[in-house]
């Protein structure tokens, strides 16, 4: 252990951040990942050639012209422009397959630099000790409101408990070394939920606990409807059980209108009087609602499989500045 100690010392790190939008916190975040770079070089901790990547995601402020101005003021930073707005998964995909090939390893983190970059010394320190994948996880949710601690929380015990790969209370805040990344080039699904493929890869992990803290500028990219569309996508990306459920809740329709079709029966053969107008409504509109769920979900799959078979590039790289 030692010896792999001994030999990774000083690799080349590159952390990659997507940006869209960033216009007003890229200021603060690419001071603070300054001054945290040349703190590990100074330490001897990576090689002079680590970089800043920041992958501009479409955006349609000044982000891209401010990236281009780092770059020109500092060597230490360097840009990836996508075409187009692809949200954030395919951004930072784009930036770790562009790193792949020009570091030892990478660390992924947000331009709000809510993630603590202090964790940044614990995680090379785990990599150099033979961790391929280190991840960033949150040691506490009190900052957060009541809704959205119970919702995530309950989403990491929702994709556990239909057999997804998910590790608690972890977002995209990761080392990953090369090995890795070669590993992740592999999958080439166009529906991208890294927190669930990155566990998929295997290897030695490591975790490393932080509190996350407030946003540096600017305003969340992550609104109650993009938080709910990354659910949906993680769910149906890691597990087909949903399906399997519809199955059973199917079945289920269909044995208690039996059991209900046998007490009618009953009640009329002792010439009880059933008025069931009521009851039918009821059950037009239960089957119904379950009919039009379970068309939902497997129109969800059936998407998800249109969308794949077509084997579009999950982004396009405009330029690169480095």
């Amino acid at each position: 252990m030692e010896q792999l100690r001994t030999d990774r010392r000083g690799s080349t790190l590159y952390i990659v951040v997507p940006c869209y939008n960033e216009e007003e916190a890229l200021p603060e975040t690419s001071k603070t990942l300054r001054e945290k770079m040349h703190a590990l070089m100074d330490r001897g901790l990576i090689s002079e050639e680590s970089r800043v990547m920041l992958v501009n995601d479409g955006s349609s402020d000044r982000t891209w012209e401010l990236i281009c101005k780092l770059h020109e003021a500092d060597r230490l930073f360097c840009g990836v422009c996508l075409s187009r707005n692809r949200g954030h998964q395919n951004a930072l995909l784009a930036g770790l397959m562009t790193a792949k090939d020009r570091a030892d390893m990478t660390i992924s983190m947000d331009a709000d630099l809510q993630d603590d970059v202090n964790a940044v010394d614990e995680m090379l320190e785990k990599y150099y000790a033979g961790c391929e994948i280190v991840y960033g996880v949150r040691s506490a949710r009190e900052k957060d409101t009541f809704f959205k601690r119970s919702t995530a929380e309950g989403f990491y015990k929702l994709v556990a408990k239909l057999g997804g790969e998910i590790v608690y209370n972890h977002a995209d805040y990761r080392l990953m070394s090369k090995t890795a990344l070669e590993a992740l080039s592999e999958y080439s699904e166009v529906n991208l939920f890294l927190r669930g493929i990155v566990p998929m890869l295997g290897y030695q992990t490591g975790t490393v606990a932080y509190e996350r803290g407030e946003r540096v500028a600017g305003e969340s990219k992550y609104p109650l409807k993009k938080m709910l569309s990354l659910a949906v996508e993680g769910i149906t990306s890691l597990s087909a059980k949903p399906m399997r459920m519809i199955f059973w809740a199917g079945a289920g329709s269909l044995v208690t209108d039996l059991v209900l079709l046998i007490v009618f029966l009953i009640q009329a053969g002792c010439g009880s009087a059933f008025t069931g107008t009521k009851l039918l409504v009821f059950l037009v509109i239960l089957f119904g609602g379950l009919g039009l769920t379970g068309l939902g979900v497997v129109g969800e799959y059936v998407g998800k499989i249109y969308l794949e078979v077509k084997h579009r590039p999950p982004f396009i790289i405009k330029q690169i500045v480095e």
